[in-house]
């Protein structure tokens, strides 16, 4: 097991407690102030789980509803503001993919090995990257099809093309962002410092995981800015 220093625990719990803390403020904000997509609600939640006090501020400012519920009346938004909130809508996919394969894979460690580790993979984290994509995708052309389908009027079938195109190239650029620092965390930082990599049951996984997805949303926005100025991926 790998020996963290005690602050480093600390600081984890701590960033991990105020990122709770920021998405319930936020839960609780939207019952007050509806969002004008439904699956907003979702999103800015989850995204606070990494973007923290960030994201909370993020939400003040440019995606809480108005008072009175006439969206007509809102001003128009800066471009950087409507591409933070196209990538944090494919931010949020990606949010909850990963936790819900980190924690099943842990409760269920034969499906690091369905995916290749120690046939593929000598390292379990490879292996369990796979399914992480997958879910994040689908879970992202789910969020990406309750944008899209209303606001273009598109049948079924559409509506699922349009928002697998949206989503295909923007998950997958967060995902390289994302992977990429979780591997710089726990490859180059945790396993020659503290000796070894951070469980998913400990802070320090999921404390790595929130700059690790600042990261993917780093790589996403530029991504995002091409789709939405190209009109693949809506304005939300």
């Amino acid at each position: 097991m790998p020996a963290f220093p005690h602050w480093l625990h600390l600081l984890a719990i701590v960033s991990l407690t105020v990122a709770v803390a920021s998405a319930a403020v936020i839960a609780l904000d939207e019952v007050r102030r509806p969002q004008k997509m439904g699956v907003m609600y979702a999103v800015w939640s989850l995204t606070a789980l990494f973007g923290s006090v960030l994201w909370l501020a993020a939400y003040y400012q440019w995606g809480r509803g108005p008072a009175d519920g006439d969206f007509d009346r809102l001003p128009e938004q800066p471009f950087a503001a409507i591409v933070l909130k196209g990538a944090s809508h494919c931010g949020a996919g990606c949010t909850l993919g990963d936790i819900v394969v980190e924690w099943t894979a842990f409760a269920f460690p034969a499906i690091a090995v369905w995916f290749g580790y120690g046939s593929l993979f000598a390292e379990k984290t490879f292996a369990i990257w796979i399914p992480d994509f997958l879910l994040a995708f689908l879970i992202g052309i789910v969020f990406q099809y309750f944008a899209i389908k209303p606001m273009r009027d598109l049948s079924v079938g559409q509506g699922i093309y349009q928002a697998a195109k949206a989503d295909i190239a923007s998950i997958s650029a967060w995902q390289v962002g994302m992977y990429g620092m979780m591997a710089v965390i726990q490859f180059l930082l945790f396993r020659p410092l503290f000796g070894g990599f951070a469980a998913v049951n400990t802070p320090e996984f999921w404390f790595a995981m929130q700059i690790a997805m600042i990261a993917g949303f780093c790589t996403s926005f530029p991504v995002n800015w091409l789709l939405i100025r190209a009109g693949v991926k809506e304005k939300m």
